[in-house]
């Protein structure tokens, strides 16, 4: 098989006119932070993972401290409190929120808009009428940052291209470089090559840790030596992804923006206990409480869900590193996502699989043969008004989303409350949570 290699002249126009830009929240959990108390800004700050234990963002000053990513918290806590570094606990609720209003601001400034992420999205600027006002794409970008900043308080880093894997390239190098001033744009510019020379190979989108260690083994250490790389041998190692992200590192667009992102195959929820338990109350009030927040996931989705697992992991005593996961799976009557329908059957698996005196270290459940909620069907042997369901938990979704999170609970739930993971740090919610709204005293 030969493949060969594609150029300007095998494309069509509308592949080498588009025009791309990637919005890239900076520092994004830190960010958050910083927004409802200025007095971060400038201070070291480092954001926990779920039980507190790992240092999932940082911020600049704390990445000049050399604070590693992931590291265990434990393990940094020395240069944490040697240099004062501000510490919190997973705040997601707000981080979330904070995302939904960056992603409405950014919706405003391009016809169309792809959210790769809670801190990432891909604007198609190919045709946008809207840079009348602006000499160039550069100021465009500079308008969208400025405004981002203004209405949110989120800084951004912004990378434009021909094709979204150089304007991931070119949000990175936003990012790093002082002298860009949160911009790059690569669109015609003669110093393309030099750009790429200053992308490592494992900051190219797509490319994976086996792949860049396979890479820096060939001596292919940047993005413009994968760019020139032969087909044959990107081919033989990643296949037909492989060529296109070169292809795309050419500036031969391959990827379109995904606007309609499809529902997904599964939904996972779990979560290690803040501490050890062997009481059957509290596993499943924890499998009820993942089972909720997977159910709103489908339902925010507009699916339901035929496949149901629980999972519980069980520590031996005296072991150490002896863990089992015991897990249960449930092929349910009709596809559903009514989290009262759905607890019922996973505390009955739950009841099934828990072992007297056994000391579980966490829970979870998944859901799985996920399909569009309007193609649901009802059995013969059906019981209850599907209808009303549906509206009640159209009913407790929007209290919870306008009064604030987890303000309607099951009571199932509450004796997992003892055992919630752990969040020595935690900071107001802000914009969630009527009870932790910022208060302003006028004198």
């Amino acid at each position: 098989m030969s493949f060969a290699k594609v150029t300007a002249t095998t494309c069509p126009p509308e592949v080498l006119n588009r025009c791309f830009a990637l919005v890239d929240c900076n520092n994004f959990y830190a960010s958050c932070e910083r927004v409802f108390n200025p007095r971060l800004r400038d201070r070291p700050v480092v954001v926990l993972s779920s039980n507190d234990g790992c240092i999932v963002a940082r911020s600049n000053e704390a990445k000049a401290l050399g604070i590693g990513m992931g590291k265990p918290f434990f393990q940094c806590r020395h240069i944490i409190e040697k240099h004062k570094v501000k510490v919190f606990s997973s705040n997601f609720p707000l981080y979330g929120d904070m995302s939904r209003r960056v992603m409405a601001v950014l919706a405003r400034f391009a016809p169309e808009m792809e959210v790769y992420s809670i801190d990432e999205a891909f604007l198609d600027l190919c045709g946008c009428g809207r840079l009348d006002r602006h000499d160039n794409l550069t100021e465009y970008a500079r308008t969208i940052r400025a405004t981002v900043m203004q209405w949110t308080g989120i800084p951004v880093s912004v990378g434009i291209a021909r094709t979204k894997t150089l304007a991931k390239a070119a949000a990175h190098l936003a990012k790093k470089s002082g002298k860009a001033k949160g911009v790059v744009n690569l669109i015609d510019t003669p110093f393309i090559d030099r750009t790429l020379e200053n992308v490592k190979v494992g900051d190219v989108w797509g490319v994976g840790w086996r792949t860049r260690q396979w890479f820096l083994n060939r001596q292919i250490t940047n993005a413009r030596q994968l760019r020139d790389m032969d087909d044959k041998i990107i081919a033989g190692r990643m296949g037909i992804m492989g060529l296109r992200l070169v292809n795309e590192l050419r500036g031969v667009s391959c990827f379109s923006l995904d606007t309609c992102p499809p529902s997904p195959k599964s939904i996972l929820s779990s979560r290690s206990f803040g501490r050890k338990t062997s009481s059957p109350e509290e596993i499943r009030g924890a499998v009820a409480t993942h089972i909720t927040i997977a159910a709103e996931k489908l339902r925010a989705k507009r699916s339901a869900a035929k496949l149901l697992t629980v999972f519980l992991l069980i520590k031996h005593t005296g072991k150490k590193f002896n863990r089992d996961s015991h897990s249960s799976v449930i092929s349910l009557p009709r596809a559903t996502n009514n989290t009262p329908e759905l607890i019922r059957y996973a505390i009955h698996e739950t009841d099934r699989i828990y072992q007297n005196g056994g000391v579980y270290v966490k829970a979870g459940v998944m859901l799985n043969d996920i399909i569009p909620e309007h193609h649901v069907q009802t059995t013969l042997f059906s019981t209850g008004n599907v209808t009303s369901g549906r509206k009640l938990m159209e009913v407790v979704d929007r209290v919870n989303r306008d009064m604030g999170y987890k303000i309607l609970q099951y009571a199932v739930q509450i004796p997992a409350r003892s055992s919630r993971a752990r969040r020595d740090h935690a900071h107001r919610r802000y914009t969630t949570s009527w009870e932790e709204l910022t208060a302003v005293t006028a004198r």
